[in-house]
């Protein structure tokens, strides 16, 4: 069956500034749904609006035309990876796989980096191993969308690509809405597609689309 997760009426302002004001997006299981923006432009903002961390002036956010308010108390609808590490450093990785109901054996098997680790704590892992196990517990842990905020950053290309075969095999399970500044690999994974500047949001194919709505991609 499939889900839907929709946003829009969504207002943000601050000191008098309008950072989101004709915000529209749409994600549905079976779906990777793609958000770009140059710096600045409310972004996160967004993704912890709809998480209901971030008290808008005005938002409706639902699931399957149901509204829900606080999608943090709803972990069975929407888990949320955010761009700072939400994980205590002083857990292990195993209390961390129990919390979130995760065999840490399967980690352990596909990724042998992890070897043997499971008594060692998350913080004392490299910073790019960190972001790994943060990003992988929340696209694995039960849950019918997830927000990924920046989930490359800190790692290396090889554990980008590792994250990226990830969120390709989540996605027959799950509906996942993600942003980066790397924006490449969200361009090429994402199914549906959407800039944001000047506090809209613009669906775009690519690109060249972007570009013309004002995006300066760096890097080229």
């Amino acid at each position: 069956m499939r889900h839907v997760l929709e946003f829009d009426s969504i207002r943000l302002s601050f000191g008098g500034r309008m950072i989101l004001c004709d915000v529209y997006m749409k994600c549905e299981t079976g779906k990777i749904t793609g958000l770009l923006g140059r710096n600045g432009q409310g972004k996160s903002c967004l993704f912890n609006i709809v998480y209901g961390e971030l008290r808008a002036e005005e938002k409706s956010v639902r699931f399957d035309n149901v509204s829900v308010a606080k999608g943090f108390m709803r972990p069975d609808l929407l888990r949320f990876l955010p761009q700072f590490d939400f994980i205590p450093k002083s857990f292990t990785i195993s209390r961390v796989f129990d919390d979130f109901g995760l065999d840490y054996r399967e980690l352990e098997k596909r990724f042998p980096e992890f070897a043997s680790k499971h008594r060692v704590a998350v913080g004392k892992l490299s910073g790019g191993q960190y972001r790994f196990i943060q990003t992988y517990v929340i696209l694995k842990a039960e849950s019918r969308f997830v927000i990924l905020d920046e989930p490359f950053t800190h790692l290396m290309p090889l554990q980008i690509e590792k994250v990226i075969e990830l969120i390709r095999e989540e996605k027959e399970n799950k509906g996942l809405l993600i942003t980066d500044h790397l924006y490449r690999p969200i361009i090429e994974i994402a199914d549906r597609l959407y800039l944001l500047t000047d506090g809209k949001t613009h669906p775009v194919r690519g690109l060249a689309e972007m570009e013309e709505l004002g995006y300066v991609a760096m890097g080229r």
